[in-house]
């Protein structure tokens, strides 16, 4: 079977984190896959900002639990991570981020690096302490967060999978 079938097949999210960064090569391999993410008309909507400083990923962190009303990690003790936005003007942008992040959770699994999609990054950047951090990275525009990519390595096995459903799948 081909690599990118297998990665597909067996790439899972990852919920429990080893506390070392990933290697730079590899987070750049990664990045530079979300980049090459199909988008609508090909406008390239979304942006990637990567995290790997502890400190605005600790920030981030409180942020994403404040919206949604917990206290513990939600980024599950995973060092380092990528955010995803996408420009609201863009009539394609939710689906052209979700392929970025797509290309980005799978371009993890084929280099060995666990991730998980995190949600409330759209509140956490709609937020007058998430606009000061974009304002502060100096990026303009009417962007909305799709989501967070936790990245590290995995302090435990991955889970089998889930068997497919059987209703998944309908051919005319």
């Amino acid at each position: 079977m081909a690599e990118t079938l297998v990665t597909l097949k067996t790439r899972r999210s990852c919920r429990a984190y080893k506390p070392e960064l990933i290697e730079e090569e590899k987070l750049n391999a990664i990045i530079e896959a979300g980049t090459y993410a199909a988008t609508g008309m090909g406008k390239q909507s979304p942006i990637i900002i990567a995290v790997t400083d502890k400190a605005m990923r600790d920030k981030l962190s409180k942020m994403n639990a404040a919206v949604f009303g917990a206290d513990f990690d939600p980024f599950y003790g995973a060092p380092e991570l990528l955010i995803v936005l996408a420009n609201k003007d863009i009539p394609t942008f939710i689906y052209d981020g979700s392929l970025v992040m797509g290309n980005l959770m799978n371009a993890a699994a084929d280099l060995g690096i666990a991730s998980c999609w995190i949600h409330r990054a759209k509140e956490e950047f709609e937020s007058a302490e998430g606009k000061a951090i974009l304002k502060g990275l100096g990026i303009k525009g009417n962007y909305e967060g799709i989501g967070h990519l936790i990245l590290g390595y995995a302090s435990k096995p991955d889970a089998d999978p889930v068997p497919r459903k059987a209703d998944y799948v309908y051919i005319i």
